[in-house]
């Protein structure tokens, strides 16, 4: 009769402990990231996260959609030189993706997405009105040197703002992400440097 009830016992507490599992499986879904170095990426609303992921993730938001605006402004231009086209085309494929992801996990986490009222524009390399409109009206070879320029400044931003997440954050998915942001826009920066001597 003990043997039996142990084992009654044993195969219940399994039994809790799969349905358990089977809830937090359920309740923390899962969406893929296919930024650089991104492969399938928990959407982390039962992993722990901390202000600073919060804050990356609310900066880090309105600080790429920019530069999907800054790259739809080259993309749009004729003329503009074909590795300055690629690599705007790069840039917007890369953060796009990166915006529904750090979306999803601010509303996993309760939180609200901020936006550009929370960028200091002094250290974060979001580009001012003025810098866009010089985009904007920008032509020709000027396009192409304009939108380098500016990318460099704007990519050097997030790269301090991801090393922030790295350092500071608690969620892993945020900072591998983080880590992703740092080693791919490093490279680009390096590329952009290289075709604006080239230019």
């Amino acid at each position: 009769m003990l043997r039996t009830s142990r084992t009654i016992r044993s195969s219940l507490l399994a039994t809790v402990a799969v349905a358990a599992a089977l809830t937090l499986s359920a309740c923390g879904g899962a969406t893929t990231a296919t930024g650089p170095g991104a492969g399938s990426t928990p959407a982390a609303s039962s992993a722990a996260f901390n202000p600073a992921d919060v804050a990356f993730a609310r900066m880090m938001i309105p600080h790429h959609e920019q530069a999907v605006t800054m790259s739809d402004d080259l993309l749009a231009k004729h003329g503009a030189d074909p590795r300055v086209v690629d690599l705007a085309t790069q840039i917007k494929a890369a953060q796009e993706p990166e915006i529904d992801q750090l979306t999803a996990w601010l509303t996993a986490w309760g939180a609200d997405a901020g936006g550009m009222s929370d960028m200091d524009h002094g250290t974060d390399g979001m580009m001012s009105d003025a810098d866009m409109m010089t985009l904007g009206n920008a032509s020709g070879a000027d396009a192409d040197r304009v939108f380098l320029e500016l990318m460099i400044g704007h990519h050097e931003g997030a790269i301090a703002m991801a090393q922030t997440e790295v350092d500071d954050g608690e969620n892993a998915d945020a900072q591998a992400l983080a880590k992703a942001i740092v080693a791919s826009q490093t490279d680009e920066v390096a590329a952009m440097t290289d075709l604006l001597a080239a230019l």
